[in-house]
């Protein structure tokens, strides 16, 4: 399932990972797992990418 690539609740974190929480308020019929599946996927495209700015 989708949800699977990104819901692992068996997670253990580690003191080097960056946590953010996420208010998250599901389409009826979306189980919770699902929606909170599609938020880190979203939070997690472009990740991988080179991030800078003109500004700094």
């Amino acid at each position: 399932e989708y949800k699977l690539t990104y819901y692992t609740p068996e997670y253990e974190t580690k003191d080097t990972d960056i946590l953010a929480a996420f208010r998250v308020t599901p389409q009826p019929g979306v189980p919770p797992e699902e929606a909170g599946a599609a938020v880190a996927a979203e939070s997690s495209t472009g990740t991988w990418t080179t991030v800078w700015t003109d500004g700094l």
